[in-house]
């Protein structure tokens, strides 16, 4: 149902049940939805038994009233073909064959901007996703976050908010230097497994090529960030750590570029030391008497805010523990003006997120409860050939995103430029084909397979048939189909294709209002096998010439709505398969 078509219907039924609550303090919730049952009609209504009870009236007499009101207004217009009233009192309604064909001359008129909306009113969002270590490779899961959070700042851009897409760098703690020891290790010659090497050094083959760059004094850039020459001197501990930083951020760079994910900004925890803004935040939460000092630790009562028990800040040793920067950055998300952030992060970050919340509402500076939102993910399996996989040669412990994008995009000729998109496009629609919070296997033989098992060819398939289609209509202008007569569309094939194209905006809407994307890639995948349905069931080139040029336009409109939905997940749309 096309949300002129539900404004409609609203005020159809606003004006049925006024008489009825003439004169109480009822205000009715008119709440239309989709039959679960297409038999069952278009849309469904419960308001009559909403207001019975109050009304000390029978729900079936209620409903009856109010459908007589709606089939006897002049606002009806032709909207409603017939009315019905199933069990205890819910209103069945069955729109008029020309309401579910509206929809095609709708699709045609707005193209690309079908489903978008100004919902958002330009309200600032900041989502922060991937948001990696500059330690290694990125692996699965951060391919998983990359996935999810693009296409939920798509999803929010294309209902009119002001998106900012930020990645985070964890460039400061434990595992930095960590990671400065270990390509100082190999930089002195020493492998994993031999007597020196450090016991928690990052084993991968990556750890070697940084160190091979830094004595060999090369430069390497990141986004947003300086160049930085190495020194080559083995014993510059600091030289190493900005050299290995920004070597790691650029592979990350080139691994994104890969996966098609643009960030707007960068921000490095490092700048949150070096600016003050950590020590301010410990400063304002010690003035605001939310902390104590206890074992030569300081702590937080976050238990003053629905955690389980309060947390350390700041240890005996002076260092702060992880939560510490992240209320800070909060805070500095907050003051850019973001009155709603959302963090797109691994499961295993449940825990911080009743803290990072209890420092900002200990702050007192006008951060709304909940504030940030989170979508949090589940691990990812990697299966090919049948097997887990469970480690690459490159990163030494893990399935890297670029091993993924690789293995899904199939083999190569020698010698010929990789173009990476159907691995991206694998990937990317895979990794969000499932709620965040669901463990996922991405079998990598059914990426690689050209099959109704392997979604992302199923739907991307739908769209490539009707571009064939539309390349043997050689005698019209696609321009002229928004004035076609779609009065022949009455097949009931058609009929379930026209009621699946205009579920499109309200699926936007509902993913939007629940953080799931995964919604729009179901939406895909039955939009996809209604076309295939569709297309098996009836031939659209027909002799009659009505409704040949009803079902090129209806063919049409089907593939902007593939279009629109793919490129919101960042896939493409291929004309041929």
């Amino acid at each position: 149902m096309l949300a002129a078509q539900k404004q409609r219907l609203t005020e159809l039924f606003q004006a049925a049940v006024a008489p009825l609550v003439a004169g109480t303090d009822l205000q009715p919730n008119i709440t239309l939805e989709r039959p679960r049952d297409p038999s069952h009609g278009d849309v469904a209504c419960n308001l009559a038994m909403q207001i019975a009870k109050p009304l000390k009236k029978n729900p079936r007499e209620v409903a009856q009233a109010l459908v007589a009101a709606l089939l006897d207004n002049p606002a009806n217009r032709d909207l409603i073909e017939s009315a019905d009233i199933a069990g205890p009192g819910f209103i069945n309604l069955r729109l008029t064959a020309a309401s579910r064909q509206a929809v095609v001359k709708t699709v045609l008129q707005q193209g690309a901007e079908f489903g978008k909306s100004n919902l958002g009113n330009n309200k600032k969002v900041i989502i922060e996703f991937v948001s990696a270590n500059p330690t290694g490779p990125l692996h699965v899961g951060h391919g998983r976050q990359g996935a999810l959070g693009d296409a939920l700042s798509s999803l929010f851009q294309a209902q009119g908010y002001d998106i900012t897409r930020e990645f985070y760098y964890n460039d400061a703690g434990v595992q930095i230097a960590t990671l400065a020891t270990s390509v100082q290790a190999r930089g002195r010659g020493l492998k994993p497994g031999v007597e020196g090497w450090p016991e928690s050094a990052y084993n991968g083959d990556y750890i070697q090529d940084i160190a091979n760059d830094f004595l060999a004094k090369k430069t390497v850039s990141a986004s947003n960030g300086e160049p930085v020459t190495a020194s080559g001197d083995i014993n510059d501990i600091e030289s190493i750590r900005q050299f290995s930083v920004t070597y790691l951020r650029r592979e990350q760079d080139l691994d994104l570029q890969a996966f098609g994910v643009k960030f707007d900004n960068y921000y490095l925890e490092s700048s949150l030391y070096a600016d003050g803004k950590v020590e301010k935040t410990v400063q304002a939460l010690i003035k605001a008497d939310k902390t104590y000092e206890q074992d030569g630790a300081l702590w937080l009562r976050t238990t003053d805010y629905r955690d389980d028990k309060d947390r350390v800040m700041k240890k005996s040793d002076g260092t702060y523990t992880y939560f510490v920067p992240d209320v800070a950055y909060h805070t500095v998300k907050w003051q850019r003006g973001f009155t709603q952030a959302i963090n797109v992060q691994g499961s295993d970050h449940h825990g911080t997120i009743a803290r990072v919340r209890a420092g900002l509402q200990a702050l007192d500076i006008g951060i709304p409860q909940g504030y940030p939102d989170y979508v949090l993910h589940k691990m990812v399996t990697v299966m090919r050939n049948g097997e887990e996989v469970k480690i690459s040669k490159r990163a030494g412990s893990y399935v890297t995103l670029r091993d993924l994008i690789e293995w899904s995009n199939g083999e190569t000729v020698e010698g010929e430029v990789r173009d990476l998109t159907r691995g991206r496009d694998a990937v990317r629609f895979f990794l969000i084909s499932r709620k965040a919070d669901t463990e996922f296997v991405f079998d990598v033989d059914i990426a690689l397979t050209q099959g109704d098992e392997n979604p992302v060819y199923y739907v991307q398939y739908a769209h490539a048939r009707i571009c064939s289609v539309l390349a043997q209509w050689t005698d019209g202008d696609e321009a002229s189909l928004t004035n076609v007569d779609l009065s022949p569309l009455t097949a009931p094939r058609e009929a379930a294709l026209l009621a699946k194209l205009a579920e499109y905006p309200e699926t936007l809407q509902k993913a939007l209002e629940e953080l799931g994307p995964h919604q729009v890639a179901f939406y895909l995948r039955d939009l996809a096998g209604e076309l295939h349905s569709y297309y098996n069931a009836e031939r659209v080139l027909v002799d009659d010439e009505a409704l040949k040029m009803a079902r090129i336009a209806l063919m049409s409109a089907t593939r902007q709505v593939l279009r629109n939905g793919l490129a919101l997940i960042g896939v493409s749309a291929p004309a041929r398969m």
